[in-house]
Parts: structure tokens; C-alpha cells; sequence
């Protein structure tokens, strides 16, 4: 007859993979049905002179204007003017400065990059320990991968402004290039004016991130004779065509822009305000 069972010893517990990720880590969440509250993250670019801080300012914004571009209009604006990355992030993340704002805008990101480029290349140091003096120091392309991971740092900030209800628009200027056309020949078209290296495209990234990217530009028409001519009205563009970038959530139609004339946010904000 055999005597009494040893007790079984307690398992250890189970350890989770690597990766997984602990409960209190996570929020608590629910299902909800309500349209966001959050803020839209708008694109304004083309060429100079086009008026694109001046369509900006309709909306009655703070701007964090990085270019000076908005110092001859009646705006709110930060001041003195950030001069550095560490600066305009500073004023990104300072809720005080956002209290009770409808719109914020960056003018512009272009002038942005290149405060992230000059972060970078202050604060990122080579592979081998040693500090460079330009952006192609880090070697063949590693130093665009480097502003690119500045740069969404910058894209966070928005991010967290946009969660808060208030809208993020931002300026850029245009350049053009071109378009692969694996059926015939090749073509340009405008787009917006930021970094787009194969090794981290900014200028990818902010399209993909914003909701709306508008293109802003002068009206013209070609002659028989293939001279262009124009009166100087505008157009807002927030579809895409063969002749530039552009996208929206909401709108598919050209807009008319004459001086002063605020349509373009009554239509992105009818119903979001």
C-alpha cells in the first residue's frame, strides 16, 4: 500500500515572450460612435507669393512663424521668433501657449527641415563616436535617415496638438519634380518642398500624415502659340492631378481664392467646430 502523495510543488510562472506587452501598459479601452473631436492636420503649399500665410491667417491662428513670413500681417505670433528646433518644439508642447486656440500654424515646414538638419547634425554623432559638420558627414545617405527621424519627433508634437481639438495647418514651398512613367515618357509635377531621400522621405511622411494637402496656385492658360499667360487669381487644388500633389478627406473640387476670401476652411470645418 502506498503512503500519502507529496504535495506538488508551485509552478513557476510563465514568463511572457519577448515583446509582449504588459497590462499595465495598456489603456483601458471601449467602442465608441461619435465623430472625432480632434483637430484636422492641413498642408498649405506653392509657389512664393502665392498667399499662402495670408490664407493661413483667415482662420485667426497662432503661428509659429519660423520664416517671419506672417510680420507684416495682424496675427498672433510667437515671440521673439523660434530659431531652433529645440525652440519650436518647446513651443509645441507648452499647453499654456495653446490654451484656447482654434488653429496653430507652422510657417513653414520647409524652413522646419532645416532647423532639424542643423539638430541633427549638432546633436547626432557619427557611427564611429565622432561629430560631422554637415548632414552628408554621417556617410552615403545615413545622414537623411537621421533627419528624418528628427522630423517625426516634430510630427509628434502635432500629433499631440491635433488630439487636444485644435487644428495644425502648416505652410511648405513647392518644387518640382519628376514623375517615373513606366508607359511613355516621364513628367513633373509640383510637390511640396521637403526632404525625400529613399532613405527617409519627409516629404512622403507629411503627405501621408496630413489630412488635407492643398495646392495653391496661379491661375494661368496656355496660348496656341505655347506662351502662358494669367491674371493673377488662384486656385486651390485638394485632389491630385498630373500636374501636382494634393489630397483630402473631405473635398474633391477646386476652390477659387480670391485676396481674403476664407471658403477653403468653411468648407474643411463645416460641422468640426
Amino acid at each position: 500500500m502506498s503512503g500519502p502523495t507529496a504535495p506538488t510543488a508551485p509552478r513557476a510562472p510563465t514568463k511572457e515572450p519577448p515583446g509582449a506587452v504588459g497590462k499595465a501598459a495598456v489603456r483601458p479601452m471601449k467602442v465608441s460612435r461619435a465623430p472625432s473631436t480632434a483637430g484636422q492636420k492641413i498642408v498649405v503649399y506653392g509657389p512664393g507669393g502665392v498667399g499662402k500665410t495670408e490664407l493661413c491667417s483667415l482662420l485667426n491662428p497662432l503661428f509659429v512663424d519660423v520664416e517671419d513670413s506672417a510680420r507684416f500681417l495682424d496675427v498672433d505670433r510667437i515671440d521673439p521668433t523660434p530659431e531652433t528646433l529645440d525652440e519650436v518644439r518647446a513651443v509645441l508642447q507648452d499647453a499654456a501657449l495653446m490654451e484656447d486656440r482654434r488653429a496653430v500654424v507652422i510657417d513653414s515646414l520647409t524652413k522646419l527641415e532645416e532647423l532639424a538638419t542643423t539638430w541633427t547634425v549638432t546633436n547626432v554623432k557619427h557611427e564611429k563616436g565622432h561629430t560631422v559638420s554637415s548632414v552628408e558627414g554621417y556617410g552615403w545617405g545615413k545622414g537623411y535617415a537621421h533627419v528624418y527621424e528628427t522630423f517625426l519627433r516634430v510630427l509628434g508634437d502635432l500629433d499631440a496638438i491635433a488630439r487636444r481639438g485644435i487644428h495644425v495647418i502648416a505652410t511648405c514651398h513647392d518644387c518640382t519634380a519628376s514623375v517615373p512613367n513606366p508607359g511613355g515618357e516621364d513628367w513633373i509635377r509640383y510637390e511640396p518642398r521637403l526632404q525625400a531621400s529613399r532613405q527617409g522621405s519627409i516629404r512622403h511622411r507629411v503627405k501621408e500624415w496630413c489630412d488635407h494637402l492643398l495646392y495653391v496656385g496661379f491661375d494661368q492658360i496656355v496660348n496656341t502659340d505655347g506662351k502662358a499667360t494669367g491674371s493673377g487669381t488662384r486656385t486651390i487644388y485638394p485632389a491630385e492631378r498630373p500636374t501636382h500633389w494634393a489630397k483630402s478627406r473631405l473635398l474633391s473640387d477646386p476652390v477659387p481664392y480670391p485676396r481674403g476670401d476664407d471658403t477653403i476652411w468653411k468648407l474643411l470645418f463645416k460641422g468640426n467646430e
